[in-house]
C-alpha cells in the first residue's frame, strides 16, 4: 500500500473520531472537567486544609497530577473502546476497513489516535482548571517528563480500550472493565496519598499496581518528588505500550472478536 494511501486511511479514521468528539463536546470533555473540579473542591480545598502537607508540598498541589492523570486514563480508554464498539455494532463500518488493504498496524493507529487526542485535550483542560485551585501557581519540575508521561499514558489506555472494544459483545461489555478494574486501580494508585504513608502490606499491593508507576512518574514531572525510581516508572510505561501494541496487532491480525 503506497505511503500516500496509508496517510489517507489514517487521516480518515482519526478525522472522523476527532470531529465526533468535538461535535458532542458536552459528553466527551465536560464530564471529566466537572468531576475533577469536584475532586479539587472536596479533596483539595476542604480536606486538604485539614491534611496540610504531603511529602513536603501543599496537599492541593500534591493531588493535582494524580487527578489530571485520572482524567487522561478514563477518557482515552473510554474513547477507543466506544469508538471501536460502535464501528462494529452501530455504524457497522468495521467491515469496510477490514476488507480494504489497510494493514493491522494502521488500523490500530487510526483508532488509538482518537483516544490519544481526547486524553491529551481533557488532561489539559483539567490542568487549566487546577490552576484556579492552586492560587494560579503551577509547579513544573521537568516539562518533557510531564508531556511524555501524558502522551504515553493516553497511548497505553487507548490501546487497552481497543482490546476491550474488540472483545465487547454488548454495550455493558465496554463498561465492566472501567467500573470494576480500571477505576479501583486508579484510585489505589496513589492519587491522594504517598505510598510511604501506607502500612507495609498495603505498600506491597500498591507496588503491584501498574497505575501507581504512571501516576508516580507524572507527579515527578510536576513536583520533582517520587516514591520509586523514575527509571522504573518509565520502564513500566514502555513495557505496557509494547505489550498492548503486540496484543492488539495479534487480535486484529487473527480477526479475533471481529467476526460477527
Amino acid at each position: 500500500m503506497p505511503a500516500n494511501k496509508l496517510w489517507i486511511s489514517f487521516y480518515t479514521m482519526i478525522r472522523k473520531d476527532v470531529v465526533r468528539m468535538f461535535r458532542i463536546w458536552i459528553q466527551t470533555f465536560l464530564p471529566s472537567v466537572i468531576t475533577s473540579t469536584l475532586y479539587f473542591l472536596v479533596f483539595g480545598t476542604v480536606l486538604g486544609s485539614q491534611i496540610g502537607q504531603m511529602q513536603g508540598v501543599d496537599y492541593m498541589t500534591f493531588v493535582v497530577p494524580g487527578l489530571v492523570m485520572l482524567a487522561i486514563v478514563t477518557t482515552s480508554y473510554a474513547n477507543t473502546s466506544f469508538t471501536f464498539f460502535s464501528s462494529k455494532f452501530f455504524a457497522r463500518n468495521i467491515e469496510e476497513i477490514l476488507v480494504s488493504p489497510t494493514p493491522p498496524w494502521l488500523m490500530i493507529a487510526g483508532f488509538v489516535g482518537g483516544g490519544v487526542v481526547r486524553g491529551v485535550i481533557t488532561g489539559t483542560l483539567v490542568l487549566l482548571v487546577s490552576i484556579f485551585f492552586t492560587g494560579l501557581e503551577l509547579s513544573v519540575h521537568n516539562f518533557l517528563i510531564i508531556f511524555g508521561f501524558a502522551v504515553l499514558t493516553c497511548l497505553v489506555f487507548a490501546l487497552a480500550g481497543l482490546v476491550n472494544g474488540i472483545y465487547a459483545k454488548t454495550i455493558d461489555g465496554i463498561n465492566i472493565v472501567p467500573t470494576f478494574v480500571l477505576t479501583p486501580l486508579v484510585y489505589l494508585g496513589g492519587i491522594f496519598y504517598s505510598v510511604h504513608n501506607l502500612p507495609e502490606w498495603w505498600q506491597a499491593i500498591t507496588y503491584a499496581n501498574p497505575l501507581f508507576y504512571l501516576i508516580n512518574g507524572f507527579r515527578y514531572g510536576f513536583l520533582g518528588i517520587t516514591d520509586v525510581s523514575i527509571a522504573v516508572s518509565v520502564a513500566m510505561l514502555f513495557a505496557m505500550v509494547f505489550a498492548l501494541v503486540a496484543l492488539n496487532w495479534y487480535l486484529i491480525r487473527k480477526g479475533l472478536g471481529l467476526k460477527q
